[in-house]
């Protein structure tokens, strides 16, 4: 599985590409319609997830149902555990705490994880916000614990980084033992 990334919006939100051969999935389409166009150049594309609706992150979804007549999959019509959308064979991970409704996306194989807004590199998504909450983070934190730290991390916002290294490192991790 191929990853692109594309930073869209005022906020900079990380827009994911994901791709095996000629078939794609867009992770949080936030904005800049066109420049993701642009990205997935003439690639099928299988549907849109969404790992929680903020603006940033879902800003884009109209644009991309209304002229491919796809699917957008969120927290509430993706299972938490084994998922399969076409080629693309992934598990959803409920992650609540920046916004009630946060998944992250976890494929097994390549170990990689899409987390959106639930965790940056050596920081947590806010809990401050409308469908935040600061016990829900606790324990999306203490869930996450139990995956495989090699697993790459794909924030919402930022660079990526790796599940042991935020372990190891994230104040806010060690907060929330």
């Amino acid at each position: 599985m191929k990853i692109e990334k594309i930073e869209v919006g005022y906020l900079r939100c990380n827009c994911y590409i994901l791709s095996i051969n000629d078939k794609v999935l867009i992770i949080d389409p936030g904005d800049d319609c066109e420049k993701i166009e642009k990205l997935i150049n003439n690639r099928e594309i299988m549907g849109i997830i969404i790992t929680h609706h903020h603006p940033d992150h879902d800003g884009g979804i109209k644009y991309f149902l209304d002229k491919y007549n796809i699917k957008m999959y969120d927290r509430f019509n993706l299972t938490e555990g084994k998922n399969i959308i076409d080629k693309f064979n992934f598990e959803v991970i409920y992650t609540p705490g920046h916004k009630e409704d946060l998944i992250c996306i976890y494929f097994s194989k390549e170990k990689v994880m899409f987390c959106g807004d639930f965790i940056f590199k050596d920081s947590i998504g806010r809990c401050d916000l409308p469908g935040s909450n600061v016990s829900d983070m606790m324990k999306s934190i203490k869930k996450i614990k139990e995956y495989n730290w090699d697993i790459v991390l794909y924030p919402g916002h930022g660079e990526k980084t790796k599940l042991g290294y935020e372990i190891n490192n994230n104040p806010y991790f060690r907060e929330f033992l």
